[in-house]
């Protein structure tokens, strides 16, 4: 019997933009279809399997890069693959989409929550040790965000529930035919 066409779904954006939350939804409504989910949150897979890397633009793209191969793998073998990190450099997301779309379907999804937003929401009071100078190299503040050109969907969290926002990326993935 032949395998299942595999599937990446790659949430981007700052930090706090909502994009763990969103991860957590869209894998209980995908796990409520049936599929079969791994999600990859950037803050575990950076604890678990990049603990060794640094801020440096070079560490966080070998970071995004180790997530795409895993995601991958996971793809290629008929799963459903969602990462959830800040990915913050087109380059390293557009290799990441080359990897995965050879392996399955891939969907970027950029979780465009504006940054007083984020700032707002952040738990662990990042932003302003940031803004204090006191966190170098963080992502909005002191080291940049390319912001997708290319996403397939573009998600503003502020605007809905993550409930709301997962339901529209499984309607974006029926709508293509990827959960077929």
């Amino acid at each position: 019997m032949p395998t299942a066409r595999g599937l990446i779904v790659f949430l981007t954006g700052l930090p706090g933009a909502g994009k763990s939350t969103l991860a957590r939804a869209l894998h209980r409504r995908l796990t409520e279809l049936g599929r079969t989910v791994t999600l990859l949150d950037g803050d575990e897979v950076r604890a678990l399997l990049s603990s060794e890397l640094g801020y440096s633009r070079a560490h966080r793209d070998l970071n995004v890069l180790r997530i795409g191969y895993v995601a991958a793998e996971i793809a290629r073998h008929g799963g459903i693959a969602i990462c959830a990190q800040i990915a913050p450099y087109a380059a390293a997301r557009a290799e990441v989409r080359r990897r995965g779309s050879a392996a399955g379907d891939f969907l970027l999804v950029h979780v465009a929550t504006p940054i007083d937003v984020c700032e707002r929401r952040d738990p662990k009071g990042h932003y302003a040790k940031a803004r204090a100078g006191l966190l170098p190299a963080f992502t909005g503040v002191s080291d940049p965000y390319e912001p997708p050109q290319d996403a397939d969907l573009t998600i503003d969290t502020q605007d809905c529930t993550p409930q709301d926002a997962a339901q529209t990326i499984v309607a974006r993935l029926r709508r293509d035919g990827r959960l077929d």
